[in-house]
């Protein structure tokens, strides 16, 4: 409201002034006299103050037609004039609407439509590492992967856009099962782009998938430096690409360095079960059992695992079984509620026919968490304390459906592994594989099951319709247990 006031004021104080001015010009005297040639012109004063004005009007007037014939001659030159500037921005403005419509197409996944506007746009716009996105993305949606690999190659030749181009060939690659460039490919977008998170996850796996621990330790070691991985799951990962080449190693016969790889593999993660196992085995060899005991120990601390309880028993094969239950002590007394430490010592007391025993083991393991496992030892406690063959039957009757516990499970497709390996062979992921209880379909049985045969340090010869007179036999779910008659059976 003040502004306003003041904006009145100022105008009707500048109306007053060049009133009083022009008042004052006409009643002074004088004035000004022109001659040209022969012609003599006299002009007041408020008239040489008009011609004056006049004159200004007529000189800006003439600058800007001076100004306009220059701009004309520079356009039809071909140089940048306000005439080629205005059309310019007609242009523009067209070719950004062209590419603001062919993205949204192709969000819409209208991928023809996308890739005409994609052309409308580079018409208008000449900037192809622009266009040639939308074209590209618009093509493979549209199923022409031809189209899209040739604009893929396109953007190669901008190093703005070089990186794209390598990515997009590369999942092209990766789509027709061509995982040898495609890993070429994917080494050299990591090497332009190594903070790229996906890409340097594709290389690990392919590195991983194609056995070049290596260069998957390399590029591991690139991952953390470039602050893309955090620190405890590099040493996670980087144990079990070690564990991976020292299986490797193992295989070519260099047993010496595969112990070595996989005892620095389990001090880097002592809670990766196979590393621990494979280290214990490796101490074992090297006449070193205390060192085995420790490691396997510290393992089951971790998480307890039946791999490593039939490691702990390698160490020492030929132990009586009450032997066998006092040195076993080191593993049962940690995680005691563990069903698996539970089973564990279960199977401990069978092998040593203390039924008594191995049944307060198991407690109510068979009614809160019932697997195959315990519904099978709990048979074999059943027949070792002389009940009648329908309970040994209805309790294998009930493992046959009865879940099989945890096992080597995907964290990304939740398939299912019998053994550990550092690739899932179903969707390919590093590393996913983890002991759990599947959240669906179980497929693979456990080589846990079998565990009480290695625990005894006897495996049995399976008979499927004889008896022994001194074994029994139980059959549950391909699983032999073997529970001795008499306490005069060899251990």
């Amino acid at each position: 409201m003040l502004w306003s006031l003041i904006k009145i004021v100022l105008f009707l104080g500048s109306v007053a002034a060049l009133t009083l001015g022009a008042v004052y010009l006409t009643e002074s005297t004088g004035g000004v006299r022109i001659s040209i040639a022969n012609t003599e012109f006299n002009l007041g004063p408020l008239q040489a103050v008009i011609a004056a004005m006049a004159l200004v009007v007529a000189i800006w007037l003439l600058l800007k037609v001076f100004s306009l014939v220059v701009a004309i001659l520079k356009f039809l030159n071909g140089d940048e004039t306000a005439i080629s500037r205005y059309f310019d921005r007609n242009r523009e403005r067209r070719g950004f609407e062209a590419l603001s419509d062919g993205m949204m197409a192709l969000a819409s996944g209208e991928a023809r439509l996308a890739m005409s506007k994609a052309a409308k746009a580079e018409r208008y716009l000449g900037r192809p590492e622009l266009t040639n996105l939308i074209t590209a993305q618009a093509a493979e949606m549209s199923g022409d992967r031809k189209k899209a690999e040739e604009v893929y190659k396109r953007l190669l030749s901008d190093d703005r856009t070089r990186f794209v181009g390598v990515r997009g060939i590369m999942k092209q690659k990766l789509a027709d099962g061509d995982t040898e460039t495609a890993m070429k490919l994917a080494e050299r977008a990591f090497a332009l782009k190594p903070k790229h998170e996906e890409t340097g996850d594709i290389l690990l796996r392919l590195q991983a998938e194609n056995e070049d621990w290596s260069g998957a330790r390399k590029t591991l070691g690139e991952k953390l430096r470039q602050g893309v991985l955090p620190r405890d799951v590099y040493k996670r990962r980087d144990a079990v690409l070690a564990l991976s080449e020292a299986r490797d190693v193992f295989r070519e016969g260099s047993a010496i360095e595969a112990r070595e790889a996989a005892i620095a593999a389990n001090r880097a993660s002592p809670d990766l079960i196979p590393a621990a196992v494979m280290a214990a085995q490796g101490y074992i060899t090297e006449g070193k059992p205390k060192y085995a005991a420790r490691v396997l120990t510290k393992a089951w601390g971790a998480r307890p695992h039946p791999d490593l309880a039939a490691a702990f028993a390698s160490i020492e094969p030929q132990e009586p079984p009450a032997a066998r239950i006092k040195r076993f002590r080191a593993l049962t007394k940690q995680n005691p509620d563990d069903p698996e430490t539970r089973m564990l010592l279960a199977e401990l007391h069978i092998a040593a026919e203390e039924f008594a025993q191995a049944r307060a083991a198991i407690s109510n393991l068979v009614e809160k968490n019932p697997t195959a496992r315990s519904l099978t030892l709990m048979a074999a406690i059943e027949r070792g304390e002389g009940s009648e063959d329908s309970v040994v039957r209805g309790w294998l009757t009930r493992a046959l459906t009865a879940s099989r516990g945890p096992q080597w499970v995907c964290d990304n497709c939740q398939s299912v592994h019998t053994n550990w390996g550092p690739v899932c062979h179903n969707c390919g992921g590093f590393d996913t594989l983890t002991w759990r209880l599947p959240t669906e379909g179980e497929v693979a049985m456990p080589a846990s099951t079998e565990m009480l045969p290695l625990i005894v340090g006897k495996q049995a010869e399976p008979q499927a319709d004889i008896a022994d007179d001194e074994d029994e036999v139980i059959e549950a779910n391909e699983d032999v247990i073997v529970v001795p008659a008499s306490e005069k059976t060899e251990k």
